[in-house]
């Protein structure tokens, strides 16, 4: 890679100066800018493991450039430097046989492309009320990219898996500080390991994989959250039984009820994994707080999605909620990702606006008006409003 370990370093450890405390259970409420290797300047949330959030300008853009794409690690001990021309991926378990690919030879299974959403579960866990311990996101921690790698049906397909294989769990190469910690293995059930579109990726917009993206190939799963799309991936292990690891087990679970919610402060009595992304949309422009003009155009943009269904509509309000107007949505990349919506006003009085976005899938979900709550703060997927001042207000 174009920068060593003690570059690295060096950057988490400055980050880590600048943001005291942001590894405590909430992150600072004052936002800072950092920029760690191969990336531009993105909001610190935690160095160590570094989270870093998109700020939501570059979402003005239809795919989200490699150097702002926001960056999450589960474990400290993250690999800095990987020679590519050694690194192997490991296929065993309940196969016919034990694989080890090369980097080469991921790349002589077919090469697929398309456009994908990659979202933490977190993203927005910093609008839950009551507050949720965590790392404080805002929307930031998404992004919409142009992944390519082999099918892992393919390379399932090439190891041979036996007929009561269950599920097949994968292992990056991250670690915890302590034996004590939890290794970060994901699994899918056989049935979804099986889809055409579930890919070992090693590029990203065209380009191999930055090291904060889990350089050399990771998993995509495209249209769940960013929990299974595990980073420099190392081991694939085909299970004769579901896989009950900690990160399956207990974390990144939520309530077993329809909304996915529970009474705010309360627990569920029953989780489940969560799996598939919801529907959301979000305001890009005009920013909350901005100041417009009286009787000039102005274009509200924002974008729009929804897990592997494409989006059929984007409403807008500018009164609050009591009327609606469909907004003209953009270039349709296919339906794991983002679409960018605009609708253009005129206002023809000063004061306050308030603007407002709503999405619907194509098989009918949208987004709740109220605030939906669940003790780990996922999914958060509420109504978004952003208040402009018009003109000059009235003292």
């Amino acid at each position: 890679m174009s920068y060593t370990r003690r570059d690295f370093l060096k950057v988490v450890g400055a980050s880590a100066l600048m943001a005291s405390g942001a590894g405590d259970l909430f992150a600072e409420e004052e936002r800072r800018l950092v920029r760690f290797p191969e990336k531009t300047d993105l909001i610190l949330v935690t160095s160590r493991p570094p989270q870093l959030e998109t700020p939501v300008k570059y979402f003005m853009e239809l795919v989200t450039r490699n150097q702002a794409l926001f960056v999450r690690w589960h474990l400290s001990v993250i690999p800095t430097s990987i020679d590519a021309s050694r690194w192997r991926l490991r296929i065993s378990g309940h196969t016919e046989k034990d694989l080890e690919l090369s980097l080469d030879d991921l790349k002589t299974f077919e090469k697929v492309t398309y456009a994908a959403v990659i979202q933490c579960s977190g993203n927005g866990r910093s609008f839950f009320d009551p507050r949720i311990p965590g790392g404080q996101w805002q929307h930031g921690s998404m992004g919409n990219v142009m992944w390519a790698g082999a099918r892992l049906k393919d390379i399932l397909h090439r190891a041979g898996i036996k007929a009561d294989s269950i599920a097949v769990a994968f292992d990056g190469l991250d670690e915890g500080p302590l034996p004590t910690v939890h290794d970060y293995v994901k699994s899918l059930p056989m049935e979804k390991a099986m889809e055409e579109d579930v890919l070992v990726a090693y590029e990203m917009n065209g380009e191999p994989l930055p090291m904060l993206h889990g350089f050399p190939a990771r998993l995509v799963v495209p249209g769940w959250y960013a929990t299974y799309w595990v980073k420099a991936l190392s081991k694939i292990t085909v299970l004769p039984k579901a896989y009950d690891g900690y990160w399956m087990k207990t974390a990144y679970r939520i309530p077993d009820t329809p909304c996915a919610c529970v009474p705010p402060g309360s627990q569920p009595s029953r989780t489940v994994p969560n799996t598939r992304m919801n529907t959301k949309s979000v305001i890009v422009h005009p920013g909350n707080g901005a100041a417009l003009e009286v009787n000039r155009d102005i274009e509200t943009m924002g974008i729009a999605f929804s897990g592997g269904y494409p989006i059929r509509e984007v409403t807008v309000s500018l009164d609050r909620g009591k009327t609606w107007e469909t907004a003209r949505l953009g270039r349709d990349l296919g339906r794991y990702s983002w679409i960018q919506w605009f609708h253009s006003w005129r206002p023809d009085e000063p004061g306050r606006y308030t603007i407002m976005a709503k999405a619907t899938n194509s098989i009918g979900e949208s987004q709740p008006f109220e605030s939906l709550w669940n003790p780990a703060g996922y999914m958060w997927n509420k109504v978004e409003s952003v208040e402009v001042v018009v003109g000059k207000e009235d003292k």
